[in-house]
């Protein structure tokens, strides 16, 4: 793999804030916002191994795409573990993009084998048909444009390049929230089905579309047949910080081999995938 520091990448600049980035307090070195994902929390354990298994599936998905001599771009990087972890497994440079200059600075010292880039999603820092992939996992809920976002991700890649993406499910993460309401969730401006994820991609250009599933795997669904929704005891658990010890503990050993990986219909998480 290419060093980051050694690697001289097409440029431009823009100015357009796109996103916002909640920061409330600060743990490991790194604000969080109560969305970002931040590795070795434990009560955050079950999200970080639902993130980490995606972006397992993404390098086993783009083994054929990337190779050493590539670019591939992880928009929306947070912490930075994921963009780090698909550089190398891929043997690719990654470049981590994040609109928070804290989070770039964070991920710059953290993963240095990372170019983590200050940058506004609408309008990426990195020249057309440069990358190879971009992967943006639960990003496209929190973005105000969304469609500016999508053909930045068509500019930059390259021939035959693949953009994935990920987020919440909304008919399960949020029951009865209708398209384009207003989610309860205050950092996400919109929430998606799985043919409103398909039909983003298309529209914005790509071919051989295709929207999966993230699902829980056996050892999620049986402690959840005696315990109930992991999701809402979690949620309630932090609201009230008050953690019950099986929930606690359980949480914190939840691998990414706990999810599984399927067709649309019930998941947890939408994964979307398109080719340019």
């Amino acid at each position: 793999m290419q060093d980051a520091a050694a690697i001289a990448l097409p440029v431009t600049s823009h100015g357009t804030t796109m996103w916002r980035n909640w920061s409330v307090t600060s743990a490991a070195g790194l604000p969080l916002t109560g969305e970002r994902t931040v590795p070795g929390i434990a009560r955050e354990g079950y999200w970080f191994a639902r993130h980490e298994a995606v972006y397992r599936w993404a390098a086993e998905t783009l083994t054929a795409t990337v190779g050493p001599a590539d670019v591939l771009v992880d928009a929306g990087c947070g912490e930075g573990y994921g963009a780090d972890f698909l550089g190398q497994a891929l043997g690719a440079l990654a470049v981590g993009l994040d609109y928070d200059e804290i989070t770039a600075a964070h991920v710059r010292a953290a993963h240095p084998a990372v170019a983590a880039i200050r940058a506004n999603l609408a309008a990426f820092p990195l020249g057309s048909d440069s990358c190879a992939a971009v992967v943006s996992l639960q990003v496209i809920e929190h973005l105000w444009d969304l469609a500016g976002f999508l053909a930045e991700c068509r500019r930059v890649l390259a021939p035959n390049g693949a953009l994935i993406v990920s987020t919440p499910n909304r008919p399960v993460f949020s029951p009865g929230l209708a398209r384009s309401e207003k989610p309860t969730n205050p950092f996400h401006v919109e929430e998606f089905d799985a043919e409103q994820v398909w039909g983003m991609l298309d529209h914005a250009g790509f071919r051989q579309v295709e929207v999966l599933g993230l699902h829980h795997g056996a050892r999620l669904q049986r402690w959840e047949a005696q315990f109930g929704p992991i999701v809402a005891a979690q949620v309630e658990a932090a609201l009230s910080d008050d953690w019950p010890e099986e929930l606690e503990a359980f949480v914190a050993g939840v691998q990414a081999g706990d999810f599984e990986f399927g067709d649309a219909d019930g998941a947890a998480d939408l994964i979307g995938i398109g080719w340019r």
